[in-house]
């Protein structure tokens, strides 16, 4: 009975998933599956031929692979390795090469002999690739085939890099790369300008090859596409839908990436649910939107032929459920993001008293203040709440090297104009120019470029939060050491994270902390924001008495919002409101026109900002409530 109800719920896959609670048992799992093998066909005195990937995704595999090898003897000298692919052209010493990146995560900290190490060579003359490429094919024939090819997936559906267009017979090549592909890696090369426009990769029909194929994906950022590969239709669109047709392959995510499979996204549509109210919540909001009623208009006919017969019956009539759900989205909008002073709020999401209160606003990066919530932060300012502004880290890698230029040109010009020696400020802006001119992608800057560039971000900030009404003293600038590094890859968090972000708290005691949600951030800082600040909350909660009394809204706006379900606190906008935002936008003028890491949209911020918070409004107006100019939306975390 078990087994007829997973094939139940897994109906819309069409392939083998195994769905982990998060990447690092996920990593774990498959690492031990490598070393199984490995281990098995020494045994048997044969070869272990892995075909291996590079990326985020595999790198636990890879540190629990040396863990093994270091604490429990599993030696690598039967392994023989191929590379999936490389960049063209690419030195192998160079940082972004995935020679680099085997090495450092792998090769070196494990007993392979290195001439079993095989990786795409991207510093050939390209009239030479074609033959380096057929040669590959045939090396890895010579040694019996792939045992084990390890896959990850980019955004674009790719496996390997094979693009959209990939032939399902494809072999080893020359293939040039897809824009989105491009973007994404721009922060790994300080810029998409840098990133190469080609890569050398293993064809799909060279991975077909491999008697066991693993495609491995973490978080929600990797959902969309996870989707498509695995429920989609067979397409040279989206390439990784060619593994529906092997025998041999399984999809191993974690929940993240798992959770727009219909048996997590929409489970009443393929089992019977336990109905939480989050889970109604959701069920209500999908069929008004699949059916395009607002949610007082639904029937028992709409819910009996979308997969909600069930809900109906067991929580019916179907009235009584719409103006239910109807209800909790009405309570989640109000126009007093710090509480309505001398009001019933029972049913307002956040508290009457006190009807002053302190709010901090921690902001990853400094503008993502204004950008997620900059409409909530003037309001709780009007509203006569003593707001403060923490920004966590300084944003110094976010800055174009000629705005550099620029402000050291200012600072030569003011300081000429008042008669004062610029000898030493012409000799550093000397320096930075003939640092620039030999300048490679991603490499380090020194010291004071990097301090200039911070004091821009700061002074953007400073004029952000000012035009938002903050004074002086309740702005502050936390510069967390984690963050600088110079390089785009930061530090692990530290202590220190922790303890300056306590004493912040501690001399504000806030009732009310802002921290930002949006961990689809592609830059990963807003996760690591969000955990140094829930950690200080967590320890000062063990001594602190007014820790009890604080409550934790988080925000997004920047790279995604919240689904309407989710939402448990919606402040409308009216459209002065939503210029006010815009302007104070405006004041990080460093980030406008062209962000050195913009992401994948190429929408300047602002218009992000307005796009998303125009939807949020749209997506309440059609689901029958009151129609608002934007709406900023906000979840409570209970930490």
């Amino acid at each position: 009975m078990a087994r007829l109800n997973l094939l139940e719920e897994t109906r819309y896959e069409k392939l083998p998933v195994t769905v982990y609670p998060d990447q690092r048992t996920a990593s774990v799992t498959v690492a031990a599956r490598i070393a199984k093998l490995i281990k098995a066909k020494a045994e048997s005195g044969e070869k272990a031929v892995l075909g291996l990937a590079t990326g985020v995704t595999p790198i636990a595999v890879y540190a629990e692979l040396v863990r093994l090898h270091k604490e429990e003897g599993l030696s690598f000298k039967n392994v023989i390795t191929f590379n999936l692919d490389e960049y063209f052209p690419m030195q192998p010493n160079a940082a972004q090469s995935y020679v680099t990146f085997m090495n450092e995560n792998l090769f070196n900290h494990v007993d392979i002999d290195k001439n079993n190490v095989h990786i795409p060579d991207g510093t050939l003359p390209q009239e030479d690739v074609a033959e380096f490429c057929l040669n590959y094919e045939r090396l890895i024939e010579e040694y019996g085939g792939l045992d084990f090819q390890l896959l990850g997936i980019g955004r674009t559906g790719h496996i390997g890099f094979n693009e959209p267009g990939s032939a399902p017979n494809s072999g080893t090549r020359l293939v040039t790369l897809d824009d989105l592909t491009r973007s994404d890696a721009a922060r790994d090369f300080g810029g998409k300008q840098n990133v190469p426009t080609k890569a050398i990769t293993m064809g799909v029909g060279t991975i077909f090859k491999a008697r066991e194929i693993i495609l491995m994906a973490w978080s929600q950022k990797k959902a969309p596409i996870v989707k498509k590969a695995v429920e989609g239709e067979i397409s040279g669109e989206v390439p990784a839908t060619y593994l529906q047709l092997s025998d041999n392959v399984e999809f191993v995510l974690d929940e993240g990436a798992a959770s727009e499979l219909t048996r997590f996204d929409t489970p009443w549509l393929v089992k019977d649910c336990v109905w939480h109210n989050l889970l109604k919540k959701k069920a209500v909001i999908w069929l008004a939107t699949n059916v395009r009623k607002p949610i007082l208009k639904l029937t028992e006919d709409d819910y009996n032929n979308n997969g909600m017969a069930q809900l109906a019956v067991e929580q019916g009539p179907v009235y009584d459920i719409n103006i239910d759900i109807f209800n909790q989205i009405q309570h989640t909008i109000t126009g007093w993001p710090g509480g309505k002073p001398n009001a019933d709020d029972s049913q307002r999401p956040e508290r009457a008293n006190p009807a002053k209160k302190r709010s901090i606003v921690f902001s990853p990066h400094p503008d993502d203040d204004v950008i997620s919530m900059g409409g909530t932060f003037i309001r709780l300012v009007d509203q006569g709440h003593d707001v403060h502004v923490a920004y966590q880290t300084s944003g110094n890698t976010a800055v174009w090297d000629d705005d550099v230029l620029r402000y050291m040109e200012f600072a030569i010009d003011f300081a000429e104009s008042r008669g004062d020696d610029s000898a030493d400020l012409h000799k550093v802006y000397d320096g930075m120019r003939s640092f620039f001119a030999v300048k490679q992608p991603n490499q380090i800057d020194t010291q004071e470029i990097r301090n200039v560039k911070g004091f821009i971000r700061k002074s953007e900030a400073i004029a952000g939060a000012r035009f938002a009404g903050l004074p002086d003293s309740n702005i502050h600038f936390q510069a967390l050491p984690f963050y600088e590094t110079g390089k785009t890859q930061k530090n692990s968090v530290g202590d220190k994270d922790v303890e300056l972000t306590m004493e912040l708290l501690q001399k504000v005691k806030p009732h009310q902390v802002f921290v930002a949600g949006d961990f689809a951030d592609p830059h990963g800082t807003h996760v690591v924001c969000f955990n140094i600040v829930l950690k200080a909350l967590q320890r000062l909660a063990q001594t602190e008495e007014w820790v009890k009394d604080c409550w934790m809204w988080l925000y997004r706006g920047a790279w995604h919002e919240f689904k309407t379900y989710e939402i448990e606190m919606a402040v409308p906008l009216s459209p002065q409101e939503v210029l006010r935002k815009r302007n104070a936008i405006f004041k990080h003028q460093s980030q406008k026109d062209r962000p050195v890491f913009p992401g994948d949209d190429a929408r300047e911020f602002w218009v992000r900002a307005e796009d998303r918070n125009r939807e949020t409004a749209r997506c309440y107006d059609e689901l029958g409530l009151a129609e608002y100019a934007a709406m900023e939306a906000f979840v409570r975390y209970k930490f």
